[in-house]
């Protein structure tokens, strides 16, 4: 047998998955890592623990398959995009851990950055709005932090990276320093209208250019695996941003047609063609993977708390001993009994970005049980999608026709139903939930002709849809409802 394997680095954990020529998986492992949460709304991973998480999830992926690394044709990578790490060159050791894409600490540089007016100028160059969510921020952090950065970036000694640029210097033993478009386009360095490194941007931000990787693109032969415990000789032929890559793992690759990853968070991608387009909707306008080596673009909204609120219940309140019981418990009830939770537990995303609204649960009475705080978690992120979604459609002037879902939470069929009902057109799910690590495979797989074409990969999907059978008229005064609690949860952190 022959494989690919896809690295399938997330924000709790890491995975490894082997497919075969049929697109069907092999093996897959997973091995979790610590949450850092130092100060609050502050989010950190160790980089040395997250590598070794990965490394371990390979490891274990090719033996339960019975495989060895010359098996594997390729290898490919989807990883969480705007966590920062940076390292020291000579040494290759962490000078601090890696900031989260979900850390907030950067609020204050965002909003002075804001009150400066150059705001403009980085989404006309971007597509991405000024919010700590994105990679800039967080590295002007560390230089400004850690005692001698600044120095040690300004004279070449430190390496910056997402999480994939990371992975693969550590793979290719420090000799490749390197990500990808869909990477480098969420760091609010990166032109994606010129395609480059913009130094407007690195002054903005007093990031040295010497810091930066070489930028790739996502389907490319990068090099081999050298390092001792990776898959030794194996090469490396696919890079992007985990939404990105679950966006070609759905085969959204022509205009208008979109994708919703539920993750810890919830990403809805949208693909627009080959021109740039700023969103009206503070939407993000984004690269897209292409294996023609000419840019692509899509619009993208970012929910910062999608299956993390399941996670919250389990973990925080207790509610539930394992994630998948969710179901379950909300399915005991028949509704929400009127409870709206607004899971802003890092801020809102899209389209508000406020990153100082507060979670909240209204609605609670002397009746309200387990059940309808689980259906109106489960609800919480329904509608944050139907939020995105409306604001996309308005961007694009052509309502979606149908959405692609995929992601763990995907797997709950009473969330499915709930979104398709709010949004009022079929939500589409494939046959393996798999679709970000797909998508890493994929574009490996097409780089070193595992697989033809993308017409060969289209053959070999399956699945089923959730078609809307609500009432239109209660659906719209719900989502009336949770609008109305949105707006009591903005702001509520802003002088705290």
């Amino acid at each position: 047998m022959r494989y690919v394997l896809a690295l399938d680095q997330g924000t709790t954990s890491s995975r490894a998955i082997l497919f075969d020529q049929k697109g069907q998986i092999a093996a897959v492992a997973q091995h979790e890592f610590p949450q850092i949460f130092p100060a609050p709304g502050w989010v950190e991973h160790d980089p040395t623990r997250l590598l070794t998480s990965q490394l371990s999830a390979v490891v274990e992926a090719l033996g339960k398959a019975g495989a060895s690394p010359s098996d594997v044709i390729a290898l490919g990578i989807a990883n969480q995009r705007e966590t920062a790490i940076v390292w020291d060159k000579r040494t290759g050791k962490p000078i601090y851990n890696a900031i989260v894409w979900q850390d907030r600490r950067t609020s204050p540089l965002c909003d002075r950055l804001r009150t400066e007016g150059v705001e403009e100028t980085v989404r006309r160059k971007t597509g991405l709005l000024l919010d700590p969510y994105f990679s800039a921020s967080k590295i002007a952090w560390i230089l400004e932090n850690v005692d001698g950065a600044r120095d040690r970036a300004e004279r070449g000694c430190l390496a910056f990276g997402t999480v994939d640029t990371w992975l693969v210097w550590n793979l290719t033993g420090g000799t490749r320093h390197i990500t990808d478009r869909t990477n480098a386009s969420r760091t609010l360095l990166y032109n994606i209208v010129e395609d480059r490194w913009d130094d407007d941007l690195l002054r903005i931000f007093a990031i040295p250019r010497k810091m930066l990787p070489e930028v790739c693109w996502s389907s490319e032969r990068i090099g081999r695996v050298t390092a001792p415990l990776g898959p030794a000789g194996v090469e490396i032929a696919g890079i992007a941003g985990d939404q990105q890559a679950a966006l070609f793992g759905q085969l959204c690759v022509r205009p208008g047609e979109a994708k919703c990853t539920y993750g810890t968070g919830c990403f809805l991608l949208e693909h627009i063609g080959d021109a740039f387009r700023l969103s009206q909707q503070r939407l993000l306008t984004t690269l897209a993977c292409t294996t023609t080596r000419k840019p692509r673009y899509a619009l993208e909204g970012s929910i910062f708390i999608g299956g993390a609120v399941v996670q919250w219940l389990r973990d925080n309140m207790r509610f539930i001993s394992c994630a998948p019981d969710i179901e379950s418990v909300a399915a005991g009830v028949p509704d929400s009994n009127g409870v709206v939770l607004v899971p802003a537990f890092t801020g809102l995303g899209a389209p508000h970005w406020d990153p100082y609204a507060g979670g909240m649960m209204i609605g609670i009475r002397r009746d309200t049980q387990i059940g309808h705080i689980a259906r109106a978690a489960i609800e919480s992120i329904a509608f944050q999608v139907a939020d995105v979604l409306r604001a996309m459609d308005a961007d694009t002037g052509i309502p979606c026709r149908e959405l692609r879902v995929d992601g763990g939470a995907a797997a709950n069929d009473l969330l499915m139903q709930f979104q398709a009902d709010l949004l009022g057109i079929p939500v589409c799910r494939p046959a393996m939930l798999e679709s970000t690590a797909q998508g890493a495979a994929y574009l490996a797989g097409l780089a070193t002709g595992f697989w033809s074409s993308e017409e060969e990969i289209a053959g070999m999907r399956g699945g089923c849809a959730f078609r809307p059978k609500a009432d239109r008229a209660q659906m719209d005064a719900r989502f009336a409802r949770w609008h109305n609690a949105v707006e009591r949860a903005k702001g509520w952190h802003a002088n705290s």
